[in-house]
């Protein structure tokens, strides 16, 4: 299980930022959502970033599951019901959402091309950002407050 690291508040500007992360947009596309300059939107992702222990320089994929593991973005409800994963494809999409680089993935880094292409068809998603937001809608990733009640409930 996913260790959480203790994340910050987002203010309600980067939260602002963050629901753009959460819609799939990259950073110049959530410039021109914004009209806010390229230099404003990236210095308010790097502190996001930051401000939910994120590595510094991680996918959008990463920040979005972070922003919606911690509770600071509420997942959308889910426009279709989840798919039929194999316990591979959830462990690949839980890896999936906490690295950036196939290196990190307990895969091949060619393998990991391959079967994130494979995930993304089967899940209907266009990229990893999405496919991360849709896993939590679907509630096949864990949020914080989940995995604290599995660790509180093991102990007792």
């Amino acid at each position: 299980m996913t260790a959480f690291v203790p994340t910050q508040p987002l203010t309600p500007s980067e939260q602002r930022i963050a629901q753009h992360v959460i819609k799939g947009l990259d950073a110049r596309e959530i410039a021109a959502a914004t009209q806010l300059k390229p230099n404003t939107v990236h210095s308010t992702l790097r502190t996001v970033r930051w401000k939910l222990a994120c590595p510094e320089r991680c996918s959008l994929a990463v920040v979005a599951h972070r922003l919606l593991a911690s509770g600071q973005i509420t997942a959308p409800t889910p426009s279709r019901p989840a798919p039929d994963l194999s316990i591979e494809q959830i462990n690949l999409l839980k890896a999936a959402a906490e690295h950036t680089l196939p290196r990190d993935i307990a895969l091949a880094p060619a393998d990991v091309r391959d079967a994130l292409d494979q995930l993304l068809a089967d899940t209907g998603a266009q990229d990893s950002t999405e496919l991360v937001v849709l896993a939590h809608s679907w509630q096949l990733l864990p949020t914080e407050q989940a995995a604290y009640a599995t660790r509180s409930g093991a102990t007792q």
